[in-house]
């Protein structure tokens, strides 16, 4: 059982719980700072010496381990509690950075660098998803969709927008070893915001979990509840698919871009970044709309039948009009558009585990990190054969099955939205027998 919704946590603005409002921010900080090395990290180890594969391997170890803290973090949230787990995962980060930076960077050491950029990556999951597991404490299940989208949003203005631009004004002042420095104050205050500024107590205590026998076994069902509960693992497979294209295209479409259409690496990066600014927006419309009406609905019609007609017109659409911005930045759009649409996986999930909601979580966060890795795993292994057409159409063929698979998903919304309508009420109904009278004491006596 996960710990009862706070009473404090109704006052909303469009979806999102105020009582988190300081949450949601450290998550857009904190994001600021660990993705602010995404954009030149590889070129930068390239400049000091090293190769493209060791630049490759040095990512590839640190996907790994998000990837395998990304499956835990959810069920360690329950454990020891959101706000702990967030505390962690921000000491995680630093101490790693911190280490990364001197022993690594600055010794220009691939071994030390691939490590410790390695270790680090313990703590972006740790922060950022024990931050869900609290969404998922806190908002009403009615509206779960919409508080996930403010998530989102949150996390696409931290990594998509702001940490993606933020480098080409910083590089030319600080260098590249100066930006990376930076970061760690964006992460320090976003460490500091979640373990103090956040007023909500009651939802971010840890689980009763006591024995070392209960650990291990609560621990287990982030692994095993893929095999005990099939609406859960269908929804990871759709959730590995969802971001196969955002993390996929990267491999190839700057070529394409730049050398087979004639765009200037500047055209490219304007376009590519009005995927993420456009998610901005749409994590928090599609939140709201998918509480309206279904969840599965819109995942299944906006986010994987949307995401397979923007694939596809994403390279058509280029190709057909060559070197025209306009309908390119048309096509980016409609991409961040229809890959936002997927929001409501978020609240899918613990919704179809409510008695483990840390272990769902934790399939979710798991089905993120295989994403990130399938997307250019895909590219590699098709580009050779079917070139970036073939690498198209695999995905779009891959987000129709996902729109296929959500048929099978069973969840009842309506009787989510009344089970939690109904426990509002009863606890508005609670805080109204509890409120003191305002009738003066001497006002019965005279009656």
């Amino acid at each position: 059982m996960t710990t009862k919704q706070s009473s404090s946590s109704g006052k909303q603005f469009l979806g999102l719980p105020i009582i988190l409002m300081w949450g949601y921010l450290a998550i857009a900080i904190f994001m600021t700072g660990d993705g602010i090395e995404q954009a030149f990290l590889s070129s930068y180890l390239i400049e000091i010496g090293f190769s493209q594969g060791d630049a490759a391997m040095v990512f590839t170890v640190y996907g790994l381990i998000v990837a395998i803290a990304s499956w835990f973090s959810g069920v360690f949230a329950e454990m020891i509690g959101p706000r702990n787990a967030m505390k962690w995962g921000a000491v995680i980060w630093l101490a790693f950075h911190v280490l990364f930076m001197i022993f690594g960077i600055e010794q220009e050491n691939l071994a030390m660098i691939t490590l410790l950029y390695g270790i680090r990556g313990i703590g972006y999951p740790l922060f950022i998803y024990s931050f869900i597991v609290w969404i998922a404490q806190v908002a009403p299940s009615h509206r779960l969709a919409s508080a996930m989208g403010w998530f989102w949003a949150m996390y696409s203005v931290g990594v998509g927008f702001i940490g993606t631009y933020l480098p080409s004004f910083t590089i030319p002042v600080l260098g590249f070893a100066g930006t990376l420095w930076m970061a760690t104050a964006w992460v320090a205050v976003a460490g500091f915001m979640g373990l103090f500024l956040i007023k909500d107590k009651a939802s971010s205590t840890k689980r009763a979990v006591s024995s070392r026998q209960e650990k291990i076994r609560e621990l287990a069902r982030g692994v095993t509840i893929l095999a005990e509960n099939r609406n859960v693992a269908i929804a990871c497979v759709v959730r590995s698919i969802n971001q196969l294209a955002l993390f996929g295209f990267v491999v190839f479409m700057p070529v394409f871009f730049t050398h087979q259409l004639g765009f200037s690496m500047s055209e490219w990066l304007r376009i590519w970044g009005a995927v993420f600014i456009t998610t901005i927006f749409t994590n928090v419309l599609w939140g709201v709309v998918g509480d309206k009406i279904g969840w599965l609905r819109l995942v299944r019609w906006f986010g994987a039948v949307g995401c397979a007609i923007s694939c596809l017109a994403f390279y058509y659409l280029p190709l057909y009009f060559g070197h025209n911005f306009g309908i390119a930045l048309v096509a980016a759009i409609m991409l961040g558009t229809s890959i936002a649409a997927f929001v409501p996986m978020s609240a899918l999930f613990p919704s179809l585990a409510p008695e483990h909601k840390g272990a769902a979580i934790s399939a979710h966060n798991l089905a993120a990190g295989l994403s990130n890795f399938f997307g250019p795993a895909i590219a590699l292994m098709v580009l050779p054969y079917g070139g970036p057409a073939g690498v198209i159409w695999t995905y779009t063929v891959l987000y129709l099955i996902a729109a296929v698979l959500t048929c099978y998903i069973e969840l009842d919304e309506g009787e989510l939205k009344r089970s939690s309508r109904a426990a509002l009420a009863a606890e508005r109904e609670g805080l109204r027998e509890r409120k003191p009278s305002r009738t003066p004491a001497y006002a019965s006596s005279k009656s």
